[in-house]
């Protein structure tokens, strides 16, 4: 098996994670055989008879230790199968305790896969290995041909594994057509006949190989690959049509259909995946192309539509699905060549096929006359058709479709069906909704019928054992629209899930009633709902040409805020324009619901909830109606009072379609008129609402003509060539290109080219025997270099070994490549004319990743933890700069503070900061005295403007002349070239005449009087060339002077401050950075101010949603058909956790936490990845550096004292430390999910406290833990030991997801489980967490636990080489110590939570005495408002400012605690402190 960098031979890809409930164990001992659910701990695991067997055939040691394994025993497999495993009670789920058993033990990686053998493993061999991997995969418990079938969709969505591809995508061949109808084989023909030719030679080399195996008569149909797919569809078309419902015979021997209590779930369950696997089948092209057709011919949808299961109250999953399906199987794409085809297209096909029935029916079907004659408008809607069709009789229809048509066969058991018939002419003929007409009118805001679906929009408990009626994100789109449409779905009911928690958490706290009027009335209050006063449409306009919703509908809504307090208050006054509310009908039942009725009851029905709708606001006026919060310019900013009374009017615009839809079931159906029963109005926490823009983006990129760049379309959509968009494939390479500071000097040149025999030249094209940056590389077409290798491929030991052994050999015929040091004009004679210069000494990879990011083309470079990716980021953007400085680059990010990081190290590049600019909410935080939003550019600019004329007064006066010349920037330009550019050509005419006089410049340079304020004489007189190097610089700055007025000049001209800052993002700026929501949530914005760019550059591209990362792309119109984007750079890391999707089953489910980076990565698009680390100790990076290629050490970490010392007071810079049960608990969970481990907050405090007393700053220390519940804990730990003592937080105690991208100097983990690991299984959260320490990592856990986990194991073999007892050396009171980092010192061992509270009091004791000591006369100093309250700062070893950056820390923690009722959070999402 190819090797995978990862965990070996297995490498789970889609990181799937089993998370199963806690529930409290009654018993002592664990039963043989359980058959229900249930949780179980690790004692009864241990205790187990799988165990023990386990331990005695194939179980590792937690040691590492290798003992000869027993011999295989393929008995031993059918035993365990048919005892543990085999489903032989009519049940539906294989028993989830015994596989989960079998699981921790390894039975899959240790004992089945070793042992597995194709050609003579058992049955029992081969299902015990689905189901363990159906295990490691997330789903289980469910029935045999359930699981196969599950794993078979498994396989079909792992293609980029070669194994699995070469495999399965047999079944999906041209072979495939053998099982077609002779028909539908005819009519494929005709419709491609390219493969006319093809289907000729494969039926001769068939027939061939037949010969030589000795078969007389060749049957195509019993080949496995031929007839597999077939006889899974006939199978399940058997299950759908005689087992799904149960029936019995009554007395007249007629078949009924029982109740629906007596459905077969297991049957339902099973036909429901079938159908997620046609879906999958039929949603990719490679095996969409040829299983299409056979899908049609045995017409599984039509079959789906008439069955009782399909319209059965226990199959709305099933219907949806069957209605996916049959959306992908007549979706509009060419199969054999991937075209996407346009509505055009569509709707020219769609006449070709009637116009042919017609004149069919013409001339053979007398009874079909009026259909031949008749209008296609008035025939393709199903109603037209079935009535036109209703004139034939059973066996003319029958005749009509299976030997005229020849739809289906004769030979179908169905076509007895009058019904089925029918349905097949109808979904033949009838014309289907095109895309875009279906994504227009959806609407935009969730109703309460979709929110509360759990087949759409599932609870967060979602456990992996059914499939969704939602499509799928995986490796392959079959267009772009397939790419939007699946993304604008899962976005939508995304937010939807989000939207139904926050009603969730509103609603209940206005505690709703019916009073004695029998009206819906509220005794509480909610911060985030309010009771409205009066709702009212008050116009609704006329719909647009070719649509039938209004154009726009809107509302006022007026309520009062009366109730509430100042803040909140404010809150619900801060609303402004596009805010998106909701609209809610509360009816609460006149009895308050029994404890019985509740737990029947669904949430809409507890809640009293009937309809929700969405809407956005238009305005906000206030109780005498005067505009609030205007953004429009109607109102001057020094006209702006604030809002009176207390009662507010809101004007709001509904979604239009939804309200169509609304009077449309008022008016058809005689439904409730919604929009009378409003009494609620919603508001939403402003960073989580904005899906509605992004919705809106993805809908109009859906109604464009979307255009990606010809170098990228099929790359994105996984097709073709992976390395196709590789720069080294790409046309219009810059072939010279100019490094500037890359390079520190030529030895650094040298070294970041190691397979090449780098030649120093001259300008001159002499040999440069001195060379000294800045140098210029022209590039070879394809660059040699060990970076650009595709995911999973490595090099072999033995030829790196070569290598090395003959590099000297090899030396002599190294390609050359040639480099061109030049000595850089003179900038000018001031300091500010210097430019600044890098001082990173990348290394050859980033150097590597620095030449793709420069040229055309795709790039991705995979940054780990630490590797530089901003350094690397940031030269990119600044080479691009000086080598391409008419083009402009985009910069995006998930975070605000990641992007301000990029930004402030852009600003100390040789990049002029007029041309940059910052976009979105976080500029505020950028560390800089420069303002870098659009309104701080333009102000930049205006005063910039300013002392640019200033200079060019000065410079009037210096040459005797009027000073009017800095009057304006026009006058200022015309000044230029009359009275500076002509002296200078002058001058430069008088110097061609007397270059043997060295004093010449000196004496009659024009401007010297003007130049006769800087810090060093500009002229010498000793030398001519350099006087003239040191003139030409002075002009050079008069140059650069004039040029930056001439850029001033819009911004005088322009007016409205608006105009200024729209020519400042679309014209002027070179580098425009933002977030990847501002992105989306503006798109409309950029479009139609015209914004364009060539270049976008993606930062931590792995934590991006696939959407988020696409519409950056699409932030500008194309310019004559053709996509303006040149390069696109991304930079992540895949090994890190993945974007945040809040729902379980959009996560696991749909891949909707994919990004686009992953994805790439899984097709094998080849990447550069970094391959030096500069932030841990190697000792602590080894714990993480198993999961990348090579990941080595900066000479950094080698060399400097900081990573050489010991941690003081600890005996190992890193440890396990092993955490029993606490008062006799483990983990608990006080709340579903909610998972807290109360040994493990104590011991972490403790621990915390004692770094604490040693000296260590607080804000050098971060505690982390992998649950929300245990950060909650720790914190309130932390507030009730530490602050009484006047001990500030620590830095940060936040999960290791919201810790991602951020760092700190010591790390103490919480990972909470011990029944089972939980989401830790996800090697990607592992790598997070082990890599954000610098200097010492201390991680509290259940050692028995985690040490059995395969995926975990890398690490923690080498976190178990050390004792699992914390060591201190307790002889070291202070943080300073000169003990190696590999001496222990005296070490102790504490054994237990307990001891080491004992060891932090003792000290604690210590402290106290010697304040005492130090303050006689008053002992309760330590308390006192002038004493410190900080034990550390007592003992003079915590630093002067550990007061001020704790205690203040403090003081707000218990603040904000009181505020909100619950410990802070301090870990905000995008908060991070340092880019990796």
């Amino acid at each position: 098996m190819t090797k995978v960098y990862g965990t070996g031979v297995y490498d789970f890809k889609r990181h799937r994670v089993a998370e199963y409930p806690v529930q409290p164990v009654t018993t002592e001992t664990l039963p043989e055989r359980r058959p229900g659910g249930g949780s179980i701990t690790l004692v009864d695991i241990q205790k187990d008879r799988l165990t023990k067997i386990a331990l005695s055939n194939w179980s590792v040691s937690g040691d590492g230790g290798s003992a000869a394994s027993p011999p295989f025993r393929p008995e031993l497999v059918k035993e365990i199968y048919e005892t543990e495993l085999v489903v032989s009670d009519g049940g539906k789920t294989v028993p989830l305790q015994r596989v989960m058993i079998l699981e921790v033990s390894q039975y899959l990686e240790n004992y089945l896969w070793p042992n597995f053998v194709p050609e003579t493993a058992s049955f029992e061999h081969v299902m015990s290995m689905i189901l363990m991997i159906n295990e490691k995969g997330r789903d289980f418990s469910i029935a045999e041909k359930t699981n196969y079938l599950l794993f078979m969709i498994n396989a079909f969505q792992s293609l980029e594994d070669e194994v699995v591809r070469e495999t399965v995508l047999k079944l999906v061949s041209l072979q495939l057509w053998h099982n077609l109808s002779v028909g539908r084989f005819k009519m494929e023909l005709c419709l491609h006949p390219h493969l006319t030719d093809k289907w000729k030679k494969m039926t001769r080399k068939e027939a061939k190989r037949a010969k030589r195996e000795g078969n007389t008569y060749y049957d195509p149909t019993k080949v496995l690959e031929v007839r597999f797919l077939r006889n899974l569809i006939d199978e399940f078309l058997e299950i759908l049509d005689a087992e799904v419902l149960a029936q019995k015979q009554t007395d007249d021997e007629v078949m009924q259909p029982v109740d629906a209590n007596e459905i077969d779930d297991a049957s339902v369950l099973y036909c429901e995946r079938f159908v997620e696997f046609l879906i999958d089948l039929l949603s990719q092209l490679p095996t969409r192309r040829f299983l299409r057709p056979v899908v049609s011919d045995l017409a599984v949808v039509a079959k789906c539509h008439l069955s009782s299961l399909y319209n059965h109250v226990k199959g709305r999953l099933f219907s949806q699905l069957v209605d996916l399906l049959q959306f992908y199987e007549g979706f509009e794409i060419d199969d054999h060549d991937g075209t996407q085809l346009s509505d055009d297209d569509v709707l020219l096909s769609h006449y070709s096929r009637w116009q042919a029935f017609q004149l069919l029916a013409f001339k053979k079907i007398p009874k079909l006359r009026d259909l031949a004659l008749a209008n296609i408008g008035s025939l393709h809607k199903r109603a037209d058709l079935l009535k036109k069709l209703s004139m034939l009789s059973n066996e003319e229809l029958k005749d009509l479709i299976c030997n005229k048509l020849k739809l289906i066969t004769n030979d179908d058991p169905w076509v007895e069906r009058i019904d089925f018939l029918m349905e097949v002419m109808v979904s033949f003929f009838e014309k289907r909704q095109s895309q875009k007409e279906a994504i227009n009118a959806l609407p935009l805001y969730p109703n309460e019928q979709i929110m509360w679906d759990e087949s759409l929009v599932p609870s967060i408990n979602y456990s992996g054992e059914g499939c969704l009626a939602l499509p799928k994100l995986n490796l392959q789109f079959l267009t772009l629209h397939d790419y939007l449409l699946r993304n604008f779905n899962l976005f939508r009911l995304e937010s939807t899930y989000e939207i139904r928690e926050d009603i969730q958490e509103a609603v209940p706290h206005l505690l709703s009633y019916i009073n004695h009027e029998g009206e819906t009335a509220f005794r509480g209050w909610s911060r985030m709902a309010l009771p409205i006063k009066n709702f009212k449409i008050t116009e609704v306009k006329q719909p647009n040409i070719g649509e039938v919703k209004p154009a726009s509908v809107t509302a006022d809504i007026t309520f009062s805020i009366s109730s509430y307090k100042a803040h909140i208050r404010s809150e619900w006054d801060g609303l402004k324009e596009h805010d998106v509310l909701f609209l809610l009908s509360i009816r609460p039942s006149f009895e308050p619901l029994s404890e019985e009725q509740a737990a029947k009851a669904t949430v809409p029905e507890r809640l009293g909830l009937q309809y929700v709708r969405g809407c956005e606001i238009v305005e906000v006026r206030d109780e005498e109606g005067t505009l609030m919060n205007d953004f429009t310019g109607r109102i001057k900013r020094d006209e702006w009072k604030p809002p009176k009374g207390e009662m507010r009017t809101i004007t709001v615009a509904l979604d239009a379609a939804q309200y169509h839809m609304d009077v449309t079931a008022i008016a058809e159906n005689g439904a409730d008129d919604v929009y009378s029963t409003f009494n609620i109005l919603m508001r939403r926490k402003p960073k989580e609402n904005n899906f509605k823009a992004i919705l809106e983006s993805i809908r109009d990129l859906m109604n464009e003509y979307c255009i990606v760049p010809d170098w990228l379309h099929d790359v994105f959509l996984g097709y073709g060539n992976p390395s196709s968009a590789q720069w080294n494939n790409m046309p219009d390479l810059l072939d010279v290109v100019d490094f500037k500071d890359t390079f520190i000097d030529a030895d650094h040149l040298r070294g970041s080219f190691p397979e090449y025999q780098v030649c120093f030249v001259r300008s001159d094209g002499a040999e440069d025997l001195h060379p000294a940056p800045p140098f210029r590389i022209r590039l070879p077409k394809s660059l040699k270099g060990h970076g650009q290798e595709v995911s999973g491929v490595d090099k072999p030991n033995s030829v790196k070994a070569a290598n090395a052994d003959n590099s000297t050999s090899m030396a002599a015929s190294k390609e050359k490549i040639i480099v061109e040091a030049y000595v850089p004009p003179d900038p000018g004679p001031y300091p500010q004319d210097q430019p600044k210069k890098n001082t990173v000494r990348f290394t050859p990879i980033q150097v590597e990743a620095i030449i793709s990011g420069i040229q055309p083309g795709l790039s991705m470079v995979v940054g780990p933890p630490g590797t530089g990716k901003t350094d690397t980021a940031v030269q990119i953007l600044n080479v691009l700069y000086h080598n391409c400085p008419s083009q402009r680059t985009l910069i995006i990010t998930h975070s605000n503070q990641a992007l301000n990081d990029l930004f402030e190290k852009i600003m100390q590049r040789d990049v002029p900061a007029r041309y940059l600019l910052r976009l979105g909410q976080g500029e505020q935080e950028l560390d800089t005295d420069l303002e870098f939003s659009r309104q701080g550019r333009v102000n930049a600019m205006l005063v910039r403007r300013l002392e640019l004329l200033s200079e060019v007064e000065r410079l009037a006066r210096s040459l005797k002349l009027p000073e009017d010349a800095g009057y304006t920037c026009e006058t200022a330009g015309y000044f230029f070239l009359l009275h500076v550019y002509s002296r200078w050509e002058q001058f430069l005419d008088a110097c061609e005449h007397n270059k043997n006089n060295p004093t010449f410049i000196k004496d009659r340079f024009p401007f010297t009087e003007f130049f006769s304020d800087t810090p060093q004489p500009v002229f010498t007189g000793e030398s001519f060339e350099r006087d003239m190097n040191a003139a030409m610089g002075c002009f050079r700055h008069l140059k650069t002077v004039f040029q930056e007025l001439e850029e001033c000049k819009a911004f005088e001209l322009l007016k409205s401050t608006a105009d200024r800052a729209n020519y400042l993002m679309t014209k002027q700026a070179k580098i425009v950075a933002m977030t990847c929501t501002h992105a989306a949530l503006k798109r409309r914005d950029f479009l139609q101010l015209g914004f364009k760019y060539d270049n976008l550059l993606m930062e931590e591209s792995a934590q991006i949603l696939e959407i988020e990362t696409f519409i950056p792309m699409l932030l500008q119109r194309q310019e004559d058909g053709y996509a303006r984007l040149k390069r696109c750079i991304l930079i992540g890391d895949h090994h890190q956790l993945p974007p945040v999707v809040k729902n379980m089953a959009f996560q696991k489910y749909s891949h909707m936490d994919q990004s686009l980076f992953t994805r790439f990565v899984r097709l094998g698009i080849p990447y550069i990845e970094l391959n030096a680390q500069g932030r841990a100790r190697p000792s602590i990076a080894k714990l993480y550096n198993w999961r990348y290629r090579d990941l080595g050490d900066l000479p950094y970490v080698q060399n400097e004292p900081i990573f050489h010392n010991a941690n003081s007071g600890f005996s190992y810079e890193y440890q396990l430390i092993d955490v029993p049960d606490y008062h006799g608990h483990g983990e608990s969970a006080p709340s579903p999910w909610f998972y807290q481990n109360e040994g493990e907050a104590e011991y972490i405090v403790s621990v915390y406290i004692y770094m604490r007393l040693l000296g260590y700053p607080g804000n050098k220390i971060s505690i982390l833990t992998t649950y929300n519940g245990q950060k909650f804990l720790i914190r309130d730990v932390i507030n009730r030991r530490c602050m009484q003592y006047g001990i500030g937080p620590p830095s940060k105690v936040a999960t290791v997801d919201k810790f991602q991208g951020q760092q700190n100097d010591f790390i103490l983990l919480s990972l909470v489980r011990t029944r089972f690991v939980g989401h830790l299984r996800d090697v990607r959260r592992l790598i997070v967490a082990m890599s954000r320490a610098r200097l010492g990592l201390y991680v509290f856990c259940r050692r028995s636990l985690f040490e059995q986990c395969y995926e975990l194991q890398p690490t923690f073999r080498l976190l178990l080489q050390r004792p699992d007892q914390l060591g201190l050396t307790l002889d070291e009171a202070t943080t300073f110590t000169d003990r190696h980092v590999g001496d222990t010192g005296t070490m102790h061992l504490v054994s237990g939570i307990q001891e080491m509270d004992s060891i932090v009091n003792f000290r604690m004791h210590q402290l106290y005495q010697a304040q005492i000591m130090n303050h006689p006369a008053n002992p309760y100093y330590m308390h006192s408002e002038h004493g410190t309250n900080d034990p550390a700062e007592v003992n003079g070893l915590a630093g002067q400012d550990l007061s001020s950056a704790n205690g203040n820390d403090s003081g707000k923690l218990l603040e904000e605690s009181e505020e909100n009722g619950m410990p802070p959070e301090n870990d905000s999402n995008g908060d991070t402190e340092m880019e990796e």
